[in-house]
């Protein structure tokens, strides 16, 4: 079973998520948000697709919208009903994702 994000974790391994990734926490939910716009749909749909890919590797799915070259991505842990270490992981790999793709603008 997944478990929360202890204060510990929260301040060790969100916090860089939160001040230095442009990643934010919603006040209704425990969750991280992003938004991302790339060159074209293209980009962002090739985005869309490599997160999907890593995702799926994770059994972590993100919730997101698209509209054309945006991207809006939310992500938590539904099993354990806020944030986890998988989403901090996913995070990660997003930014990493973005990076490629943003890049060739």
């Amino acid at each position: 079973m997944v478990s929360k994000l202890s204060d510990n974790q929260r301040s060790l391994k969100l916090a860089p998520l939160l001040q230095d990734g442009g990643w934010k926490l919603q006040s209704e939910r425990d969750v991280i948000h992003k938004s991302f716009s790339f060159a074209n749909f293209n980009c962002a749909f090739a985005f869309m697709t490599a997160v999907a890919l890593q995702a799926e590797k994770m059994d972590h799915h993100p919730e997101w919208f698209n509209v054309y070259n945006r991207v809006d991505i939310t992500l938590s842990t539904h099993d354990c009903q806020g944030l986890s270490s998988r989403d901090i992981d996913l995070a990660t790999h997003i930014d990493e994702a973005a990076g490629k793709y943003i890049s060739q603008n």
